[in-house]
């Protein structure tokens, strides 16, 4: 199991990678081999036991969609402006009806598995993408000719398989690949008589902080400790803003007036897929409307069975992190298309094989035409029965006019996390829409000031000096890089520059991250609303500032429900549109600063009040390590931020 963080031949108009991680290897034995199906970590040096016979494994084994070659020239024509099939989508009838595997085929390996002793799931998605499997170790290692052992890995004893599986000639064509066999992350699956994890732990904003950009300036201000608080870079700094608002974000954007005149987004469906579902969502979501004059929100959601959890596997998937997720997203994209219809779908657990399977129910039910992910893998060290299980589901939701939308992630170049430069997965995926972060200010009258890319670094007040000396300390930032997995999209060759293209993948190039941005720095981030629980143990509504990516995706998601109600029409995939508009007014470029900008930010050490006493810190914008904020496309910020009522008259004619 792959846990998810709170993300080959090329195509004439795409350029995309046609997966092929669990390629398969003929062996005189009459099997074939499912390809890099065994972790990168599972390596002998580390291995450290073995795993009981009798141990139980739940996993998943999904099924090749039909006609491959076929489906990916279809989803490139569809989705390219300048092609005469562009905007003909097809309905999940006919996607299933053309690519899907076939009840025959599913059959065929149901039998095959049941022949091996497994219990297999009697229900399976009516695209039949998959199926779920339960038995022993020694089944699995009979099955698929490989042994489960025990590793080391990051600290803890984790299985997986010793080799790549293999399967009889009989089902490998059909077989795309088997995820679930290696214990990268332990499975949660809530019991029904667990009940809901409570409302998390309040976060607060410690004072003072600004109104809108530079409205408090703490000059001669001393911190809450007693010292004077320094200037910096010349000058003294103003103080974080307390959390953007949706008009100020609405202003400074553009769309105001957009919305004002009945532009925001009725008509069009934005989903919302995270892990869990928190219990108090609707009543949070409309309390932030009503209380920043916004209508209330049309929200419905499309639950598992149960979403409950687990204590003893908390610190797998933390259920109250995500119901901050949940709320900032919902409240983000309610901010940016007051008018749309928000539907959540919520993962079982915080796992990619639940979450790819949230977003399946949406591409083969056909509930959305946009959908946005704050969530993702750290780089892209992904197994690769799920890299292709995530790859399908992008295709059908192409070929079916669904635009799919994830954050770039908030570990800059992730050099810090994994040792090597790498953008996060899925956004990594070239028929994603990855969304970066910028620092943005907002004026007094909620009107645009400036705006760089997200990286943040931070210094501490200590004995009356920043410490480290400004810049100070990487914190985060948006992510950003050039794939290893993904060749070089054809939508991105006459933008994004060779020497990104090539940074990680070569002469032929690759995928890079991110394609758009909107505001993702905590410094300048969101005001949201959610029901916390407080330290004397009430449970109440507050609202405090957010921030990340996990902003900027559902801010887009906002934008693009304006953009589909402006044209009339879905989007769909809208990566080659996107490009297609780059270096018109359709975009804001976000460039680096002329000279260093930084905030002064207090922080509660217990997060809640000043009992525990507070810490007074610089944060200086724009430090992005490896990845670098340039005029033009760049790694941090894409092709820019959208324009206002520019982008959305560029899209509605030229894409």
């Amino acid at each position: 199991m792959h846990r998810i963080t709170p993300r080959r031949a090329a195509l004439a108009v795409l350029g995309l990678l046609a997966l092929a991680p669990a390629a398969q290897a003929a062996q005189s034995s009459g099997r074939v081999t499912l390809g890099d199906s065994a972790p990168s970590w599972a390596k002998s040096s580390t291995q450290v036991g073995s795993v009981p016979n009798d141990a139980q494994r739940h996993f998943w084994v999904y099924l090749r969609l039909r006609d491959s070659a076929a489906l990916d020239a279809a989803v490139a024509a569809v989705s390219n402006p300048a092609s005469a099939s562009y905007g003909r989508y097809v309905t999940p009838a006919q996607f299933r009806a053309r690519y899907a595997p076939t009840e025959a085929q599913v059959a065929s390996v149901r039998a095959w598995l049941k022949a091996q002793g497994f219990t297999v799931s009697s229900q399976s998605p009516a695209n039949n993408r998959w199926l779920e499997v339960t038995g022993t170790t020694a089944q699995v290692e009979r099955a698929f000719a490989t042994q489960l052992r025990a590793y080391k890995e990051r600290g803890r004893v984790l299985p997986a398989p010793n080799g790549d599986l293999s399967v009889p000639r009989s089902v490998g064509g059909l077989i795309a690949g088997v995820a679930g066999l290696d214990g990268g992350d332990r499975l949660m699956k809530p019991g029904a008589d667990v009940p809901d994890a409570p409302p998390a732990p309040a976060f607060v904003n410690a004072p003072p902080c600004s109104a809108y950009w530079g409205e408090k300036i703490a000059t001669g201000d001393k911190s809450p400790d007693g010292q004077t608080i320094p200037g910096a870079y010349g000058g003294q700094q103003p103080y974080a803003t307390c959390g953007y608002t949706p008009s100020q974000l609405e202003g400074a954007y553009g769309i105001k007036p957009a919305i004002a005149g009945g532009l925001d987004g009725r008509g069009q469906t934005v989903a919302i897929v995270d892990a869990f579902a928190s219990p108090t969502i609707a009543a949070d979501a409309n309390q932030y409307a009503t209380s920043h004059g916004q209508p209330p929100v049309a929200l419905s959601q499309v639950l598992p069975p149960d979403v409950s959890n687990d204590p003893d596997e908390i610190e797998n998937c933390d259920p109250q992190g995500w119901y901050g997720e949940e709320s900032l997203d919902v409240e983000a994209v309610h901010a940016m298309a007051p008018g749309a219809h928000v539907l959540y779908v919520g993962g079982e657990d915080c796992f990619d094989e639940n979450l790819i399977e949230a977003v399946n129910k949406i591409v083969d039910g056909n509930l959305a035409q946009i959908v946005t992910n704050s969530y993702g893998n750290y780089g892209e060290d992904e197994d690769a029965a799920l890299l292709q299980a995530w790859n399908d589901t992008f295709r059908q939701a192409a070929l079916e006019g669904i635009g799919v939308y994830f954050s770039s992630g908030d570990n800059g170049d992730e050099i810090a996390n994994i040792g090597v430069r790498a953008p996060d997965f899925p956004a990594s995926d070239p028929l994603v829409t990855a969304v970066g972060g910028t620092s943005l200010g907002v004026g007094k009258n909620d009107n645009y000031l400036f705006q760089t890319g997200w990286g943040t670094t931070t210094s501490t007040l200590t004995g009356g000096a920043w410490t480290p000396p400004p810049p100070g300390d990487y914190l985060y930032g948006a992510g950003g890089g050039t794939s290893r997995l993904f060749a070089e999209p054809d939508y991105q060759k006459p933008v994004v520059p060779k020497k990104l293209a090539n940074a990680n993948h070569g002469k032929g190039g690759g995928r890079v991250v991110p394609d758009v941005s909107l505001v993702g720095d905590p410094q300048t981030g969101m005001l949201v609303g959610q029901t916390q629980t407080f330290p004397d143990g009430s449970v109440r509504y507050s609202e405090y500032r957010l921030g990340g990516t996990s902003l900027s995706s559902p801010l887009m998601a906002g934008v693009m429900a304006l953009a589909d109600q402006r044209a009339g029409r879905r989007h769909g995939f809208a990566n080659p549109a996107l490009y297609g508009r780059y270096g018109t007014a359709a975009y804001r470029d976000v460039v680096a600063p002329v000279a260093p900008i930084a905030v002064v930010r207090n922080d509660f050490v217990n997060s809640v009040d000043a009992t525990g006493g507070t810490t007074t810190k610089l944060r200086t914008f724009d430090q992005t390590g490896t990845l670098h904020t340039t005029p033009g496309y760049d790694d941090v910020t894409g092709v820019g931020t959208p324009n206002g009522q520019q982008f959305l008259d560029a899209l509605a004619f030229g894409g």
